[in-house]
């Protein structure tokens, strides 16, 4: 029972706040190198979900503890020359004396928007994500072309170490099938809600570095052989979702585009329940085959979601600032065209039945 309980209190969101800007722990890196043969030990025990109450989950708040910051809060940090991985842009800054913030920028920048919203809507479903937060940050020293820092999110990593190998950094999504439940892993049915929750909000960038295995806790006295009693597989980073998947990875494609969102079907053959989500040249997830189970499973959590709560979702993900600036869709859009596009798409799983 203790790693359902260690999974439990760090699935859910913490109550009490400490401020938003109290320092934390640098995570970058922060795991053990391990070898393949305990790699793949630690993967049949994992897990991917622990229950939460969805109705009660704020959405607009969002996740809080040590850390946390409020929608479009101004926080004030200095510049830190820091080399940063990925194409969105993004930099790093500090809250004095040492709260070191990684930040994405731009209204152009899909990701800003989109990462807040598909870490949130994880979250609340059960989900481990990082906490993302929508804010406005003013800058102390940052090179002149960083611009559209009014526009940006900040990102906690969620907690725990990284298990690594020399060879590979996170996971890639077929290796969810090398989970157990007679060793203790996630059932089929949570591992198919979290494929599909992928395909939901079309996670196209879905190579083994956006996704995180994470030991959870200290181990017990006595048990140094064991590699990590308790362990967890997360989706890292969610920048590019809420679009469609396409082969390249465009961000204004990619990532919060309304028209390609709502254009995107959930199925790809309804009849065989595979679903919709074709694998980008760094993608590890191709059109995954669904179970029933699976299915009613994502089905029964997002049908809890209530109306107020999705407003919220993109209200405070800030969607109608976003600026996809192509010719396949309006400039700006509405929260109530992205509720609605929502619940269609969530229709198309509660309504449908996968063969047994």
């Amino acid at each position: 029972m203790g790693r359902r309980y260690a999974f439990i209190s760090f699935a859910v969101a913490v109550t009490a706040s400490s401020g938003a800007c109290a320092p934390v722990t640098r995570s970058a890196r922060s795991g053990k190198e391990v070898t393949a043969a305990t790699r793949l030990t630690v993967i049949r025990h994992a897990q991917v979900w622990a229950a939460t109450d969805v109705k009660s989950m704020d959405l607009r708040a969002g996740p809080q503890g040590p850390g946390a910051f409020a929608p479009n809060e101004t926080v004030n940090c200095d510049y830190l020359d820091k080399k940063m991985s990925g194409r969105s842009p993004k930099f790093t800054c500090v809250v004095p004396p040492e709260d070191e913030l990684k930040v994405k920028f731009g209204r152009n920048n899909g990701e800003v928007f989109g990462e807040v919203a598909a870490s949130r809507l994880f979250w609340a479903l059960g989900f481990v994500a990082d906490r993302m937060y929508p804010v406005r940050v003013v800058c102390r020293g940052c090179p002149a072309r960083i611009r559209g820092t009014e526009t940006a999110s900040i990102q906690r990593k969620a907690p725990g170490k990284e298990l690594d190998t020399a060879e590979i950094s996170g996971w890639a999504w077929p290796e969810l099938d090398h989970v157990d439940p007679a060793s203790g892993g996630a059932p089929r049915a949570q591992r198919d809600a979290l494929k599909l929750l992928a395909v939901f909000v079309q996670h196209t960038d879905s190579k083994a570095e956006q996704q995180r295995l994470l030991c959870l806790g200290e181990h017990p006295k006595g048990h140094e052989a064991e590699p990590c009693p308790e362990t967890v597989m997360m989706v890292h980073d969610l920048g590019l979702t809420f679009g469609q998947a396409n082969r390249l990875n465009r961000n204004s494609v990619g990532s919060v585009n309304l028209a390609e969102w709502s254009r995107a079907q959930v199925w790809k053959n309804p009849k065989r329940c595979v679903a919709n989500l074709p694998q980008s040249t760094t993608g590890t997830l191709d059109n995954p085959v669904i179970s029933e189970d699976g299915r009613k499973f994502l089905a029964d959590l997002l049908i809890q979601l209530t109306d107020a709560q999705l407003h919220d979702l993109f209200d405070v993900s800030r969607f109608p600032r976003r600026s996809t600036a192509t010719d396949n869709s309006p400039d700006t859009t509405s929260i109530a065209e992205w509720v609605d596009a929502f619940k269609h798409k969530r229709d198309d799983i509660v309504n449908h039945v996968c063969p047994s």
